[in-house]
């Protein structure tokens, strides 16, 4: 069976890319394909490794009823290229640390997970560790649309029969 890795990555892991990896769990589950697309995240820095997504991204997406109570932050790593097919970006400079970090020989390329959104214009995902909770609402619905944007584009590349 063919399994396709995806890597969800952030500054600290513990508001976007968990939010990303757990919308997009949900849709993979719901889509049936949750044992052929292999889903984690990451953070280009070591802040929060270890920790559980912060108190407000838990709450922004437990109202949607996505649960990220099981996460735990960890730092992104050079194997990461390796093991995962895409490793997708919530903002440039977190894209420019990934690209530093990519080994020479990767044929992965990291790029940025608002490229698969079809209702938003931005390319950047906002960090909203330091706002309100508009902010990580705002987080949420650009990664629901990014989300269903990136199972599109798996199914239509990798699983169609």
């Amino acid at each position: 069976m063919k399994r396709i890795g995806v890597v969800f990555v952030c500054m600290g892991n513990i508001c976007r890319s968990p939010t990303a990896e757990a919308v997009f769990r949900q849709y993979v589950e719901r889509a049936g394909l949750a044992g052929q697309i292999v889903i984690d995240s990451a953070g280009t820095h070591d802040y929060h490794v270890g920790s559980p997504p912060d108190s407000r991204t838990q709450r922004a997406a437990q109202q949607r009823g996505f649960d990220m109570t099981q996460l735990r932050g960890r730092q992104v790593e050079a194997a990461d290229f390796s093991r995962f097919d895409y490793v997708l970006a919530m903002d440039s400079a977190n894209l420019a640390i990934l690209n530093r970090l990519a080994p020479k020989d990767s044929t992965v390329q990291a790029r940025l997970f608002l490229d698969y959104a079809h209702h938003h214009v931005e390319r950047e995902v906002p960090d909203p560790y330091y706002g309100g909770m508009d902010g990580f609402e705002r987080v949420l619905d650009m990664v629901e649309d990014a989300a269903a944007g990136l199972l599109q584009h798996l199914r239509e590349r990798h699983f169609q029969d």
